[in-house]
């Protein structure tokens, strides 16, 4: 999808602790840095819709499982309409960067704890995003 991107991340291996990559200044999707946190998403629960208007988003999954939904409804895109689905984990440990402009969602894979790290270009200002109720864009949510 136009504005998503996909970067394999490295876990470098060490017997007193791994060390697991996140975002470097020479990244390609590196914008600039606004802010970095946590948060948390239970089992099975459904965070989102989230559209903002200036922030890159770059989110890492350091715990648990996690599913991403991308919905694009910019007028001049490419994929107009269309959603792109991602799930990260340690198992699949990359970065996911979304663009401004794009719908996003995600759901707690992992019945245990699931958490993500976004390292935002902007910090957070609520008047630059958007919220919809999950049901304001049709997507199956059902767990499979």
């Amino acid at each position: 999808m136009e504005g998503v991107s996909l970067s394999p991340l490295k876990i470098i291996e060490n017997s007193k602790g791994d060390i697991y990559h996140a975002l470097k200044q020479g990244d390609e999707s590196f914008v600039s840095f606004g802010e970095a946190y946590f948060t948390n998403v239970n089992f099975s629960e459904v965070k989102g819709w989230k559209k903002h208007t200036e922030m890159t988003l770059n989110i890492i999954v350091p715990i648990g499982e996690i599913k991403f939904v991308i919905f694009d409804d910019r007028e001049n895109s490419p994929t107009k309409g269309q959603f792109t689905s991602h799930n990260l984990s340690l198992g699949n440990y990359q970065r996911l960067t979304i663009q401004p402009g794009l719908w996003m969602a995600f759901q707690g894979i992992s019945e245990n704890q699931n958490m993500l790290l976004n390292i935002a270009s902007i910090e957070h200002d609520r008047l630059e995003a958007t919220n919809l109720e999950l049901d304001k864009i049709p997507y199956d949510w059902e767990m499979t």
